[in-house]
């Protein structure tokens, strides 16, 4: 049986203009992967939000590179111009809740089963912390990038939104020339681009495909 696939972005369009009409900035609690992913999410999303960032990315393959993530982000965000206030959070860097959930996923091809463990690790993570501290809305950046299976980002989020009470925002940041317009800013701020998502496994991807 075919799966059902959701336009995310009309679903979005659809939040947006319930909050518009509803006159009130409630407060969303955002994973963000990296700078370059979160500079057009944050341009579109603050027009409707007061955010929150929160730099969750327990699947860095290092530290260094990590922090450098994180310091790109923190740039961005003191130097951009948004319509309601944006503030980021840096969690600790602990790789080990990456690999505990990834164990025996090692061999799995980019994009599959290990991918989507990574993704529930991460929006589990965001979204305990949006119970916490009383957001009204979480979601992540993630789906801007072309290469994440934003149905399955959407899905995880329709779960945990279940189980922690939080609404979950539904999206698909790629849509509307999204990613387009991430690399326009990007460019604009001079943002680091990586070439892989972060995890080891996409990291040595990278370097096998550029060896051929």
């Amino acid at each position: 049986m075919n799966q059902i696939r959701y336009n995310y972005q009309k679903v979005l369009d659809m939040k947006l203009k319930q909050i518009k009409q509803e006159g009130k900035t409630p407060r969303l609690l955002l994973h963000a992967c990296c700078a370059p992913c979160s500079s057009y999410v944050l341009e579109y999303l603050s027009e409707y939000f007061i955010i929150d960032v929160y730099y969750y990315n327990p699947n860095i393959s290092s530290e260094d590179e990590y922090k450098y993530r994180a310091y790109e982000l923190v740039r961005f965000v003191k130097e951009k111009e948004f319509s309601n206030p944006v503030n980021v959070f840096i969690e600790k860097y602990n790789p080990e809740e990456f690999y505990q959930v990834t164990h025996g996923l090692e061999e799995c091809k980019e994009g599959g089963k290990r991918c989507f463990e990574c993704y529930k690790l991460r929006l589990e993570q965001t979204a305990e912390r949006a119970l916490s501290g009383g957001y009204d809305y979480f979601t992540t950046t993630l789906s801007i990038s072309p290469l994440k299976n934003a149905q399955k980002l959407n899905e995880i989020g329709a779960e945990l939104q279940h189980d922690y009470g939080v609404h979950y925002l539904y999206s698909d940041f790629k849509k509307k020339d999204g990613y387009k317009r991430s690399i326009e800013l990007s460019k604009e701020f001079n943002l680091y681009r990586q070439h892989y998502c972060g995890c080891i496994f996409s990291k040595r991807n990278t370097e096998v495909c550029k060896i051929k």
